[in-house]
């Protein structure tokens, strides 16, 4: 009997679908824990694991036990007081096992504690589960730079281990049929003639003799026909086509003026921080726009959208003008999915908030899919807010929110990016 020893190494996964199946049984437990766990934590530091604490009453697995009535005869292996035929008392004070060590308390009803730690991936899934863009509209597949391969018929050069054999025995068989054929045409009348003058007396020795060797030179050339040939080898082809992926941009505008704190900056920063969060979860393929504005718009990287020092005034015009001017440039709507969202304390100069809803009207609501703006303000709205609940009217694709503190962000954001049913 062969005996099989297995040396691998464990895995460092091998837990995985334990795991997975785990999440699932507990899955709205878990989801209130990450909830709660948003509470004390910083959204910009979302993007770590969390442990979580699951009752251990929650935990218990339905089991099969015997009660206490009933007839049944067991020995033990190993006892020193019974044998064979002995009759065992029941015992006293019912069934059920296990003595409890603790003492009595007045403090009402207690739990253990289960403590499961999520990993980053599995706390943002649950983050962002029931999250997703509004609207999204694919209007084109955009090349990818991750390929699939793909059946493309058959070639006659490949590596020997794609050799087709069906496919190579077809053509070694229609090209032995088409080289043989010749031969074999002239071997069935050549036959036929010999039969026939040896059912005819007096036979014709001389033309039976020519007639056999022929038919004998026939059939060496028709076995000379190779069975199978270099040349009817056929290989599986193989060919790699590019991914499609949706191809989105989202642009991010932040006010950075005077108006603007330093609490106010830092609860802009973090909503769009989770906005990025959610984007690069969702979409592979996705171009970030980073305008921060004061009296002048100025396109930054990301280091500088949330870390610079510059202020000035305020004119929202600036940054709407260069969003449109980067859309006409760089983002053709035929090609993009286009999203925008803006954070401002809502001062604005006030002659400029007419322009600013001109500017929408025209050159930026036409091409995005979704406009959302975050008014951070505990007072009451400004110019450039009573401007924009003009265009929300008119427009299903632009939405606003107030923000009063950083309480207000989550629930916000996910009022803005909830999941739209059909």
């Amino acid at each position: 009997m062969a005996t099989f020893i297995d040396r691998r190494l464990d895995g460092k996964n091998k837990s995985t679908v334990n795991r997975q199946r785990f999440i699932r049984r507990f899955k709205g437990q878990i989801k209130k824990a990450v909830a709660e766990a948003m509470n004390g934590r910083s959204i910009t530091d979302i993007d770590n694991g969390e442990k979580v604490n699951i009752p251990a009453r929650d935990l218990s697995e339905p089991v099969f036990g015997h009660g206490a009535g009933g007839r049944r005869e067991a020995i033990h292996p190993g006892n020193k007081e019974f044998t064979a035929g002995d009759r065992v008392a029941r015992p006293q004070g019912g069934g059920g096992g296990g003595s409890g060590g603790g003492q009595a308390s007045n403090s009402g009803e207690g739990e253990d504690e289960f403590v499961f730690e999520l990993s980053r991936e599995e706390f943002l899934e649950m983050f962002f589960e029931d999250l997703e863009l509004p609207n999204l509209v694919r209007t084109q597949l955009a090349k990818a730079t991750e390929f699939k391969s793909v059946r493309a018929g058959f070639s006659s050069a490949g590596n020997p281990a794609n050799i087709d054999v069906v496919r190579s025995l077809k053509g070694a068989m229609a090209r032995r049929m088409a080289l043989a054929a010749p031969y074999t045409r002239r071997l069935r009348e050549a036959e036929a003639e010999l039969e026939q003058l040896l059912a005819a007396p007096p036979v014709d020795e001389k033309r039976a003799q020519e007639l056999l060797a022929e038919i004998e030179h026939l059939r060496a050339r028709a076995r000379a026909v190779p069975f199978i040939d270099t040349f009817d080898l056929r290989y599986s082809n193989r060919v790699k086509q590019p991914q499609p992926t949706t191809q989105a941009v989202m642009f991010c505008v932040m006010d950075v003026s005077g108006s603007m704190d330093r609490a106010r900056k830092d609860l802009a920063k973090r909503f769009f921080t989770l906005l990025y969060l959610f984007l690069k979860r969702n979409y592979e393929k996705i171009e970030v726009v980073f305008i921060r504005h004061h009296t002048v718009a100025k396109e930054v990287d990301e280091q500088e959208f949330f870390y610079s020092r510059e202020t000035g005034g305020t004119v929202v015009s600036s940054a709407l003008v260069m969003m449109a001017d980067i859309i006409a440039e760089r983002y053709p709507t035929s090609s993009w999915n286009i999203y925008a969202a803006q954070a401002s304390d809502g001062d604005n100069w006030h002659h400029d908030s007419p322009a600013c809803k001109e500017i929408l009207v025209q050159r930026v609501l036409p091409h995005v899919r979704y406009y959302s703006y975050i008014e951070i303000t505990p007072d009451r709205h400004q110019s450039l807010w009573e401007v924009y609940e003009e265009l929300k009217a008119s427009y299903p694709h632009f939405a606003m929110r107030q923000i009063d503190g950083p309480a207000d962000i989550y629930p916000v954001f996910r009022d803005l990016f909830k999941r739209r049913t059909a």
